[in-house]
């Protein structure tokens, strides 16, 4: 059990999320979605228990101040090492230590961990209450409502009710099944069909637990639309091929400030870049995760284009970004001048 069941995150970061994605949501990532919102809680990529323990612990778990609220989510099923994983996540800092339940890979599934996991909840729930015991900070599931042939509305309530005897005070559900044969991890994140008003019923019927949805929600329109039935909707593609879908995200949904200027965004993100270039990093790793930052404006394409070719060039720098940039407020400019002169006419 939890040693203490009222843990929380604070302040309600849980409203709106960003989704663990492998190789997207590294941390040169993960600052630039805090320059467009200070209050979503952000997510690392999914670390195995074993990267953790063993591995480069430096290089996989650092991040910057800026980011938090962050979680680390880690992937594994052994309590013992999932604990230690959980101790070392605390003291390196981060706000929640989650456990993934919902990758459907083959590389996963063969190390008994993700999604498979939603066949062995008495597992998962021995594994989150060992984490618990361990931190302080909470610890989350992120799970699928099942896999393969699976009743979902016997799995997903099932493996909550357990995990939540465990002392779970929080569920991200990803609102669809996952197909562990015959389907790729890509197909398996839009084949199988989202079955939203399941996940609905769950908090209908836990009114206790803090219920977060995920899975094809592409919009703050219908994020929006989610809580009124749940506590929080986490986005995952739709924040990562446009962001600035998250500069309204502290106005619109916390009810904080006012929206953030992609333009002031990008200026926020080039000190961090600055930093990171005098430590070594390669500008091809940061601007890659600014590539739709402008979809649908006047000069997205030569934005993606110039930090494309020009990034990955040895000793590319910020000069780079001040071209693209350059081009896109350029555009934005004639633009405005054009509808300008269009209504004095009329």
């Amino acid at each position: 059990m939890l040693k203490d069941n009222e843990k929380t995150l604070k302040n309600q970061h849980h409203l709106l999320c960003i989704a663990p994605m492998m190789d997207w949501t590294d941390r040169h990532c993960r600052v630039l979605h805090r320059t467009l919102s200070s209050r979503a809680l952000l997510y690392t990529e999914m670390l195995t228990t074993g990267a953790v323990l063993h591995g480069d612990r430096a290089r996989l778990l650092a991040f910057s101040l800026q980011e938090h609220p962050v979680a680390l989510q880690l992937g594994g099923s052994d309590p013992s090492d999932l604990a230690e994983a959980a101790r070392i996540g605390e003291a390196e800092g981060y706000d929640e230590i989650n456990l993934n339940v919902g990758c459907p890979s083959d590389r996963v599934q063969s190390g008994r961990f993700g999604a498979c996991l939603m066949r062995e909840p008495e597992l998962v729930a021995e594994c989150m209450a060992a984490m618990g015991a361990a931190v302080k900070v909470p610890v989350t599931v992120k799970c699928r409502i099942g896999v393969d042939d699976q009743d979902p509305e016997e799995s997903l309530f099932r493996l909550v009710e357990l995990c939540s005897q465990a002392g779970v005070k929080l569920f991200v559900v990803h609102a669809r099944k996952a197909l562990l044969k015959g389907l790729s991890p890509k197909e398996n994140r839009d084949v199988p069909p989202l079955n939203y008003p399941l996940v609905w019923r769950l908090k209908r019927e836990r009114p206790d637990l803090t219920i977060v949805i995920n899975g094809g929600v592409g919009s703050l329109d219908e994020a929006e639309e989610h809580l009124q039935h749940v506590d929080g909707v986490m986005l995952g593609r739709a924040a990562y091929h446009t962001p600035a879908i998250l500069a309204d995200v502290d106005a619109r949904i916390f009810g904080e400030g006012a929206p953030v200027d992609p333009y002031a965004a990008v200026e926020a993100y080039k000190d961090y870049v600055a930093a990171e270039l005098a430590k070594g990093a390669h500008l091809a790793g940061m601007t890659r995760h600014m590539l739709g930052l402008f979809h649908g404006r006047p000069g997205a394409r030569t934005w993606r284009r110039i930090l494309t070719v020009e990034g990955v060039k040895p000793g590319a720098g910020l000069e780079v970004i001040d071209e693209a940039l350059a081009v896109v407020s350029g555009l934005e400019a004639q633009r405005l001048a054009r509808g300008l002169e269009a209504g004095e006419a009329a």
